[in-house]
């Protein structure tokens, strides 16, 4: 288990991709944070360069209400990026042989058997996806399977990775630190090193940037500005670098998270909390808008360690999701987000064992309840429910550690 086998598994989708008959034309979705977008970007650089007809969407998630839309098509390639490893077998249930499906992703996944989807996550092949391998270099690691002049896209192997903060001791490691190496030996990253840490920067387009500045400029772009055409300028980004129309559009949307989030403190401070004995919530509803519903989980990141919380106690907030996808049309979603982070003190019990995971309770909870859960980490985690089922889902939460905490 490891890189090998995951390449040998990847190698057997291309394969099938290269020797399929019929229309080349493929459908692509990706997440919208730093590793979507240069997951996306990788991924339709290559497909396109192959001489696909490529469709690219980014998504959020990938909803249930998206997914039955999409395998309405027949005869596709189907490409699913930085999300979807954990529903295979929902993805193969849906598509029931219609359409070859690839899945390239880092979350926790769940195996398939079914020999039209391919669900290529480093997770199902011995590879930690919040340590060794970004779904950024994931999707690398296929280009270059795909066709050796892809090798020219290590840089955005390696920027979704730093954008996701998959750093031990400092650095980049295992096939997330290959991806690096080969860019720097590209020219394309540099390295400065310290004591305790490395810093990486990035060259795009003869223009060498902080690579720090890169992922908070598309994290910006994705996330804040999603409503507002960012993720396709967050693509252009990884593509061909900044210019001054892109730069204002990042200080704009920076000044409008500034705003929201300053306002939404005030009334979190001022009783907006709830707490039960493992956790701490509150819900923005509608007031995060025009601002994508991934924004509500870098508000928790925002907010995890400050001093009016609770460092023992689980974070949580609640956004509700626009009954829309840019590009894709209009979605009845009827749904309410809920992301959850984890204090510095929460990190580090997580990590020795002595307390669960986002990831061991939150899918399970939001399933009871005839929820959605797809992409989750041990400190970070995100699901969706109903509109209205917010305090059932905290109550569902509660009950899941209950089990946890009895059975450890």
């Amino acid at each position: 288990m490891g890189k090998e086998t995951l390449i040998a598994a990847m190698d057997k989708a291309i394969s099938m991709v290269k020797n399929r008959s019929g229309s080349k034309e493929l459908l692509l979705f990706h997440h919208n944070d730093t590793d979507g977008l240069t997951s996306g970007t990788i991924l339709y650089t290559a497909f396109t360069r192959a001489g696909f007809q490529v469709q690219r969407f980014s998504l959020e998630k990938p909803y249930p209400q998206v997914l039955e839309k999409v395998f309405k098509n027949t005869g596709k390639i189907i490409v699913f990026t930085d999300f979807a490893g954990r529903i295979a077998p929902m993805i193969a249930n849906l598509n029931r042989k219609k359409n070859l499906v690839l899945i390239i992703d880092h979350h926790p996944a769940e195996r398939t058997e079914d020999e039209t989807v391919y669900n290529l996550d480093g997770g199902l092949f011995g590879l930690k996806g919040d340590r060794d391998i970004s779904a950024s270099a994931t999707c690398y690691l296929f280009a270059t399977r795909l066709d050796t002049q892809n090798a020219d896209l290590a840089h955005l192997g390696t920027l979704g990775a730093v954008g996701d903060g998959f750093f031990v001791d400092g650095k980049l490691s295992s096939v997330n630190r290959d991806c690096l190496m080969e860019a720097v030996r590209q020219g394309t990253m540099r390295i400065e090193k310290t004591e305790k840490r490395e810093t990486y920067f990035i060259t795009l387009n003869n223009t060498e940037y902080p690579a720090r500045y890169v992922c908070n400029s598309l994290d910006t772009l994705g996330g804040v500005g999603y409503y507002q055409g960012g993720t396709d300028r967050g693509v252009e980004v990884c593509q061909k670098g900044f210019d001054t129309e892109k730069e204002q559009l990042v200080t704009r949307l920076n000044g409008i998270q500034k705003r929201i989030f300053d306002k939404e403190l005030e009334d979190i401070t001022s009783g907006g909390l709830h707490t039960t004995e493992h956790l701490q919530w509150f819900n923005v509803g509608e007031r995060f808008h025009p601002m994508g519903v991934k924004m509500i989980g870098v508000f928790c990141t925002v907010i995890k360690n400050m001093d009016f919380l609770d460092h023992s106690k689980y974070l949580a907030g609640f956004q509700t999701v626009q009954n829309e996808i840019p590009g894709f049309g209009h979605i009845p979603f009827h749904s309410t987000k809920i992301s959850m982070r984890v204090s510095d003190e929460l990190t580090e019990k997580i990590r020795k064992g002595t307390i669960p995971g986002l990831s061991s309770f939150l899918p399970e909870a939001t399933l009871k309840i005839g929820g959605f859960a797809d992409a989750c980490h041990g400190l970070s985690a995100a699901t969706t429910v109903k509109i209205g089922q917010e305090e059932e889902l905290i109550s569902q939460i509660e009950t899941v550690l209950e089990t946890l905490h009895h059975t450890a």
